[in-house]
């Protein structure tokens, strides 16, 4: 069962996931469960590309356009619910 997304939290893009770069944006493609996503924003891209460098997702949302960050929000839990995005590991958790 997928924990609920925190946006609180940090997340990074699912190691088993990768995108391919397409004009609207890029496909996510998921290897463990074979399931496809599409991002239909360029920004939306680089702000999941770019979530593993801050502290939590709404660290990273502070840095899009204020106009957009909810409809972000809400691509980013969805991709959380698919698995496309993990919490990143707590410090703690760290080997």
């Amino acid at each position: 069962m997928t924990a609920p997304f925190e946006p609180g939290r940090g997340y990074q893009l699912n190691p088993d996931v990768a995108l391919r770069p397409e004009p609207f944006g890029a496909l996510a493609y998921h290897f463990g469960t074979r399931r496809l996503s599409f991002l239909k924003a360029p920004d939306l891209v680089e702000l999941v590309r770019g979530l593993g460098a801050h502290r939590s997702v709404s660290d990273a949302l502070a840095t899009m356009p204020g106009g957009r960050r909810d409809s972000y929000l809400r691509a980013l839990a969805a991709l959380a619910a698919a698995d496309m995005i993990v919490p990143q590991p707590c410090p703690s958790e760290a080997p």
